[in-house]
């Protein structure tokens, strides 16, 4: 049983970056032995176990053969006799394809410290094609800053253009084109990932109406989100698998662009947003950029509905009750 660090880990550590986690491989192992040395078994799809202390992922080493479509089309094979160089082939890119001993010797079968110095993103092997999802890792990798100045290896360039030709994205999860997008949303040029989306001519069948990508990182996935939602008028969440609260900041987003650009409804939105329930919503949502000009004029209005108080209305009829909270909204907003 040997152990090594792989992955990712090791690729942003040569390059200065900490890492936000470590991935590791077993090699001579089993199941039943990790379970044994206390290890926590939590892999569905392979045996992935998590360590007793560090709570670090542990996978055996393990090959895939393809039998389907998608990201999950694949059968994994883990035993005793896969060697490292046989896991390490598996993966995407030579720069991620890198293993360190626990002596901190490194083991380089593809030659990944050599694209590292070059800056070149470079597929471990022809299999690279087989998954479609790569394309979408592929293109958050250069949301990364210190990745995000690396070039294309020309031969893998190829390979992403048989991935979009053979049109297995479509195979893909809503889920999964999520995942790639809320990393992308949390790192440190969100833009890159949107960019390069367009660039790779991945955007069927979830991206089609993606057109502008220029958006500023405020360093909060769902502030980032907003901006790229309005940008595209709101027409990018249907076809992939948005969460829930994202779809309610967008509602109370499009309400308060309504409170802006049709006074004369002004009442009727502002009970429609439900200022005292979303009150952190909305002011989370009056930071972003194009709000400035209106910033002012938005944040008194909300000011004065936010400490209305209401009490009355429990008196009040329940066939009068929107009546009179609408006749009180616009005495309170008249007030000085």
């Amino acid at each position: 049983m040997k152990i090594y660090q792989v992955g990712g880990s090791i690729r942003d550590e040569l390059l200065g970056c900490k890492p936000s986690d470590k991935d590791w491989v077993v090699v001579g192992s089993s199941p039943e032995e990790m379970i044994e040395k206390g290890f926590q078994p939590v892999g569905k799809d392979f045996p992935v176990f998590l360590h007793p202390d560090t709570k670090e992922e542990y996978a055996l080493a393990r090959t895939e053969r393809k039998h389907g479509k998608g990201y999950k089309g694949f059968k994994v094979y883990a035993d005793k006799n896969v060697t490292l160089e046989d896991d390490l082939k598996r993966r995407d890119l030579t720069i991620n394809s890198i293993a360190k001993t626990e002596n901190g010797e490194y083991i380089d079968p593809f030659n990944g410290l050599e694209d590292l110095k070059l800056k070149r993103f470079r597929h471990t092997s022809d299999a690279f094609e087989e998954d479609p999802l790569r394309a979408f890792r592929l293109a958050r990798f250069y949301s990364y800053k210190h990745l995000s100045d690396f070039e294309l290896d020309n031969k893998t360039q190829m390979l992403l253009e048989k991935i979009v030709a053979n049109k297995e994205i479509h195979a893909l999860s809503k889920e999964r084109i999520w995942m790639e997008t809320y990393k992308a949303l949390n790192s440190d040029l969100p833009s890159n990932f949107f960019k390069k989306i367009i660039e790779y001519k991945i955007m069927k069948p979830f991206f089609e109406n993606l057109v502008k990508t220029d958006i500023k990182n405020y360093n909060d996935p769902i502030l980032n989100w907003l901006e790229l939602s309005f940008q595209n008028n709101f027409n990018i969440s249907e076809k992939i698998n948005v969460p829930s609260v994202y779809i309610e900041y967008e509602v109370i987003l499009k309400k308060l662009m309504l409170i802006i650009s049709e006074p004369k409804e002004m009442v009727i939105n502002l009970i429609s947003v439900n200022v005292h329930r979303n009150l952190d919503k909305i002011e989370k949502i009056l930071t972003l950029d194009f709000f400035n000009k209106d910033k002012k004029y938005l944040n008194e209005i909300i000011r004065k509905v936010s400490s209305a108080d209401f009490s009355f209305l429990n008196s009040v009829p329940k066939d009068k009750i929107n009546k009179e909270k609408i006749n009180y909204l616009k005495n309170i907003l008249q007030e000085r």
